[in-house]
């Protein structure tokens, strides 16, 4: 394990700028579920992500980025992403650990800070229908939309393949 510190929303802007990757951010009040971002709809156009962080008995662990009101059956999903076991929700020291964010901040651009590929990162492909799609950028308290076909991009610069398979209901 690194013990460097993870990276931050301007170290993630920075790298955003060097793919040549458009990108804006809205500064916010912080949010910690969906149901409090929802007042934010108004201001932010695009598709609105929820994140699971999920681990099977085989500590292998993925992040499933769906739109806000996707339902996902976690009964059965581990099937279709490829997990060794059903799944669990993943611990918060994990999620720093790999992704460098806490629980509220969840966000598919923590594929910055899992330099060792710990994490396998799956995109509904109800989601990537959106043009733009909105993630945190490390932190809560701002919201960062890109392009869905330069998110996919920045998860090839940060060394990930990531899936887009349909995992909501």
């Amino acid at each position: 394990m690194s013990e460097a510190q993870p990276k931050n929303a301007e170290d993630l802007f920075r790298f955003l700028d060097e793919l040549g990757i458009k990108h804006t951010t809205k500064r916010h009040a912080p949010v910690f579920t969906v149901a409090e971002s929802v007042e934010l709809r108004d201001e932010i156009a695009g598709g609105h992500t929820k994140n699971l962080f999920l681990k099977d008995k085989k500590d292998n662990y993925f992040l499933l980025t769906v739109e806000e009101n996707a339902t996902v059956d976690l009964k059965t999903i581990h099937q279709t992403i490829g997990a060794a076991s059903k799944v669990s929700f993943g611990k918060p020291e994990k999620l720093m650990e790999f992704l460098g964010v806490i629980p509220g901040a969840v966000t598919a651009f923590g594929a910055i800070n899992d330099t060792e590929g710990r994490v396998k990162f799956v995109f509904d492909e109800a989601l990537m229908e959106f043009d733009v799609i909105n993630c945190h950028p490390l932190a809560n308290d701002q919201t960062t939309s890109i392009a869905s076909k330069d998110m996919l991009r920045f998860m090839e610069a940060t060394g990930h393949e990531a899936l887009v398979l349909k995992v909501s209901a």
